[in-house]
């Protein structure tokens, strides 16, 4: 289950204006239409990664923390402006992490410990490399939610990211801790600034949108078909080796006959979306690492890495080694 695209709308316009970067040549350079940021539409990965990737080749290598920087209660965001009525910073990510599908098709996990508040970034789709600027965008956003709710220079006890893409200097200044690499986008925060009291609580205004919020999570929800679910089922179990039809169905909470008939309704099988998704991360993991052929086969729950390089060669009429850039 997953959002089916990356929102984008008129508050995008204001943020890159008053970073200094004209909206129309970030649309013309991405290829996207030039009314697109006069309305509320949802981009795919692709193009939405393309959109970033334009913002950062305008606004330089730091436009990415600068970016995460301008969100605010007057962009009027409602899930933002809900976290905004929480308590604390503790109750806020809590909010954003039940409702992130509404504003991206991520998955926010938290981890709430003795040394402090752990937020991890997880992309639901694992096939595309999401640009640098978009990463510290989203790590920048954390920080400032903490810093508008409090109304303090909240500053994390730690940073990390797959890709470092500002200088040291730029994360010092905007975090005041330097950045290191990771697996996963990563952040933390000390308790006692993940519980100190946010001045814009406002229970009241949290009744009124909660009920709109679930409203638009479950549309998704609905929409999303099973073979969408099935997808990012695979997607968390692949790596762990588990590709068998009875645990996807187990993990979605049906029969696997039930989830048979019905993914046969969608003119689909099961083996149809197992093969998909081996291939797109295959072709992302070639893409993007220098993992062996072995390696790869792993991630990808093959028993052994004859089966996939034939699998591969099915897919694709060539071999692993002749896909890689």
């Amino acid at each position: 289950m997953s959002s089916k695209g990356w929102p984008v709308g008129p508050g995008w316009r204001v943020m890159l204006t008053d970073a200094g970067i004209n909206p129309t040549d970030v649309l013309r350079r991405a290829g996207l239409p030039d009314d697109l940021l006069a309305r509320q539409t949802l981009l795919g990965s692709a193009d939405y990664f393309r959109f970033w990737e334009c913002i950062e080749h305008l606004g330089g290598p730091a436009i990415g923390l600068t970016l995460g920087a301008k969100v605010s209660a007057e962009s009027f965001d409602a899930p933002v402006f809900a976290a905004l009525c929480s308590r604390t910073f503790d109750e806020a990510v809590g909010r954003i992490a039940m409702y992130k599908r509404l504003i991206a098709p991520a998955r926010l996990h938290v981890e709430v410990g003795r040394r402090g508040t752990a937020l991890e970034l997880e992309w639901l789709d694992a096939t595309d490399q999401p640009p640098a600027s978009l990463i510290d965008g989203e790590l920048a956003f954390a920080v400032q939610l903490a810093r508008l709710g409090t109304r303090t220079r909240v500053s994390p006890l730690e940073i990390r990211s797959p890709v470092i893409a500002a200088s040291r200097e730029a994360y010092l200044e905007h975090f005041g801790v330097a950045a290191t690499t990771g697996p996963r986008p990563r952040i933390v925060f000390r308790t006692s600034d993940a519980t100190m009291p946010f001045l814009t609580a406002n229970a009241k205004m949290w009744e009124v949108f909660e009920p709109e919020l679930r409203r638009r999570l479950s549309e998704i929800d609905e929409t999303a078909t099973l073979g969408d679910r099935v997808r990012a089922a695979l997607l968390e179990l692949l790596p762990a080796g588990t590709v068998s039809m009875d645990a996807v169905a187990r993990k979605l909470g049906a029969s696997a006959r039930t989830m048979q008939r019905r993914l046969k309704d969608e003119g689909v099988t099961f083996q149809d979306v197992l093969d998909g998704t081996r291939e797109d991360l295959a072709r992302h993991y070639l893409k993007t690492s220098r993992m062996s052929g072995a390696e790869i086969s792993f991630l990808l729950g093959f028993e052994d890495p004859n089966s996939f390089f034939r699998a591969f060669h099915k897919w694709t009429g060539q071999t692993p080694d002749q896909l890689r850039p």
